[in-house]
């Protein structure tokens, strides 16, 4: 059941013969209505699936643009409980997958947090800050749970770790393009074909890319080689700059360049 959300999707995705576009959003930013609005403009632009990301005080993965971002929806207020209720209030048609750092789902109870984040419409999980092996009977809490369990695998990955990060994994696994935060690049790295080609040596999951990743070029490039894209603090940045528009404005052009894959084959 966890998983059906985001496997109808990719397989949908794959019968037009191209890649995913997986838009990543703070919730509550700018406001908890402007993230509504972009979360609905995303959807209506072309997003496959929508990346939610709970505000977090201590963001050490992201970069400054959604550092300041999640921030912003900090002090309105928005955590876990308000992060789920504008989600329900999104009304999504689209799989909604909820990045967070551990701290905020400890403190929210887990059990708890996999329940409501299923009632709310959720259909995947993304736990930043846990490693694989590094607590077990957390992990098998979260992977038996309601959620599809999305998993994280840098290209420094080794072979042998790379089969027990995806051991528990499911609905995708995110490869990270480039170790550092999260950011604009200028290009994709040289070698990232290689480190798709890893990642499916060891999974039949989708493979999904991110890190750097914030045009249409680049996210046409990306689609070539993976399963799907994700975009985040391009698309953030857009956000608090042009606001509703300039998501909506972006969203297409991605996934213009992820639907060129198809044109092309």
């Amino acid at each position: 059941m966890s998983e059906a959300p985001l496997a109808e999707r990719w397989r949908a995705v794959r019968s037009e013969r191209r890649a995913a576009l997986v838009p990543y959003l703070p919730a509550g930013y700018p406001t908890p209505a402007a993230f509504v609005a972009a979360a609905a403009a995303a959807q209506a632009a072309g997003a496959d699936v929508l990346e939610v990301g709970v505000p977090f005080s201590d963001p050490l993965a992201d970069g400054p643009v959604i550092q300041r971002a999640t921030q912003a929806a900090l002090a309105q207020g928005v955590g876990v409980a308000r992060t789920l209720a504008l989600i329900r209030e999104a009304g999504l048609t689209i799989p909604v997958v909820v990045m967070t750092y551990l701290n905020p789902v400890l403190a929210y109870g887990v059990d708890r947090f996999l329940a409501d984040a299923g009632a709310a419409g959720v259909a995947g999980l993304l736990l930043t800050d846990l490693p694989a092996g590094g607590d077990p009977a957390l992990e098998d809490r979260v992977a038996a749970g309601p959620l599809a369990f999305v998993r994280l695998v840098a290209p420094t990955t080794s072979a042998e770790r790379m089969k027990e990060v995806v051991r528990r994994a499911s609905g995708f696994v995110y490869l990270i393009s480039r170790l550092g935060v999260t950011g604009v690049s200028a290009g994709a790295p040289a070698d990232l074909a290689g480190h798709v080609a890893r990642v499916r040596a060891a999974t039949t999951l989708p493979v999904a890319v991110g890190f750097g990743i914030g045009t249409a070029a680049q996210a046409r490039a990306t689609a070539h080689l993976a399963d799907g894209v994700v975009v985040g603090s391009a698309l953030v940045d857009a956000l608090g700059r042009e606001g509703v528009p300039g998501v909506a404005r972006l969203v297409g052009e991605l996934a213009a360049g992820v639907r060129a894959r198809g044109a092309a084959a």
